[in-house]
């Protein structure tokens, strides 16, 4: 079973830990990360920006961290991918 890097918060938010691969955003280093919990219309929002997937989801996680989606842009695939993972655990 894979690991898992995030953890629910009593507000329903995902604390997702990046301790062992801190996150650099503008110049400083970030461990841990809080990714609220999303809404139908957050979910609308990203579809109608764009019709890429990709693009949308980026935007979707870039909303929901309250980063630019450059600086999600600019995540190691496994960062990215620990930011998949707590939004995925939102819609079950």
């Amino acid at each position: 079973m894979a690991k898992k890097y995030h953890e629910e918060q009593p507000d329903g938010s995902m604390l997702i830990d990046f301790s062992d691969r801190p996150l650099k955003i503008d110049g400083t280093e970030v461990k841990k990360l809080v990714m609220r919990e999303p809404t139908v219309e957050d979910q609308t929002i990203a579809q109608k920006a764009s019709s890429d997937q990709a693009e949308a989801e980026v935007a979707t996680f870039a909303n929901l961290t309250e980063l630019s989606p450059d600086t999600i842009k600019s995540f190691k695939l496994r960062q990215y991918g620990r930011l998949q993972g707590a939004y995925q655990d939102f819609l079950y």
